[in-house]
């Protein structure tokens, strides 16, 4: 019974992830794309700290503007 009602949950957990990657997915991949930049500045070395933050801030705005979407 237990295998079942497994099985029959993963199965439900894989059309969830289809229906909102082919929904969302888009949306996502920038999300993502922001973040991985945001955390890519964060550890970048020899730039100046007032570059540094001003690139932050960009990201920062790019994430706020995606995420209102």
């Amino acid at each position: 019974m237990w295998t079942a009602y497994r099985a029959y949950n993963e199965l439900l957990r894989d059309k969830l992830k289809k229906k909102f990657e082919a929904q969302e997915g888009p949306w996502m991949d920038n999300v993502a794309d922001v973040l991985a930049q945001i955390v890519k500045s964060r550890w970048e070395d020899g730039r100046q700290q007032d570059q540094h933050e001003k690139k932050g801030d960009e990201l920062f705005e790019r994430l706020e503007k995606l995420l209102s979407e």
